[in-house]
């Protein structure tokens, strides 16, 4: 059997989320790392940005970290790196080895075909589905297994999220593939 082609899906995002240290004096921190931003009126964590590879950071005071922006996981890697050193650098006595997880990879993908949504809404099993039109140009189908959510699109195009990797997006595309098969 011939390997199923997945040209059209592409990462956007995944993020990744776990813990650096016990704590963090974000106070410190910010006045340290050049670029990292702390304003706890609007926000209780550090917002910490680098260019190579291009992550946002959220960091907080209990040590705890969240990672966003990559579009591979060594893109996360090498972010996750730079951070922690800039982090040590600052004074902050952070994990030998940080106990960070994916914890969502958002990906779109090209059906290459028009969806008919209002049919979609008609035919499949609507406790799975949000279609509001007037609200959202988008229809959400909430899939069980794997647990990710994919917003259609009439012009074929799909976006799924909720995935911890690119296996679970995969199996969320031949999902929907099978259900819309017979609907387009």
């Amino acid at each position: 059997m011939e390997e199923k082609s997945y040209d059209s899906l592409k990462i956007e995002n995944i993020v990744a989320s776990g813990a650096i240290a016990d704590s963090i004096d974000l106070v410190e921190v910010s006045k340290k790392i050049p670029g990292c931003e702390l304003n706890t009126k609007r926000f209780p964590g550090a917002v910490f940005r680098i260019e190579k590879p291009k992550i946002a950071s959220l960091i907080f005071s209990s040590g705890k970290i969240v990672l966003t922006g990559g579009r591979n996981n060594q893109a996360l890697v090498d972010g996750l790196d730079i951070i922690v050193a800039a982090l040590k650098e600052a004074g902050v006595n952070t994990f030998d080895v940080p106990l960070v997880a994916v914890t969502n990879v958002v990906c779109s993908y090209n059906l290459g075909k028009y969806i008919n949504l209002n049919r979609v809404v008609i035919t499949l099993n609507l406790e799975n589905i949000e279609y509001e039109p007037e609200q959202f140009p988008g229809l959400v189908y909430r899939i069980k297994d794997p647990k990710i959510v994919a917003l259609l699109f009439s012009s074929g195009k799909i976006i799924l999220t909720g995935g911890t990797n690119l296996t679970d997006i995969k199996r969320g595309v031949d999902f929907l593939e099978q259900k819309l098969e017979s609907i387009i």
